[in-house]
């Protein structure tokens, strides 16, 4: 990870919200979990939870797959 992503990866943890999901994922673990389970967990709106899981993919700290008609995320 370059000085760049580094940066970019802490700037998304620094949201008390992108930080609990980001946990929540690591104990996940290889399963992941779907938004549902996360905003359930959490207690967080969905719409919020995707403008959240959003910036965690795109700082690279998540990965998002499609299984059927469920996205999964998984701690990357």
């Amino acid at each position: 990870m370059n000085e760049e992503q580094t940066i970019k990866a802490l700037a998304a943890l620094a949201h008390q919200v992108r930080l609990r999901v980001f946990r929540a994922l690591v104990v996940a673990g290889n399963t992941g979990l779907t938004p549902s389970v996360l905003a359930e967990q959490l207690e967080v709106a969905s719409t919020a939870l995707s403008f959240h899981l959003k910036e965690l993919v795109n700082a690279g700290l998540v990965t998002q797959e499609r299984i059927s008609r469920n996205l999964i995320y998984r701690a990357h």
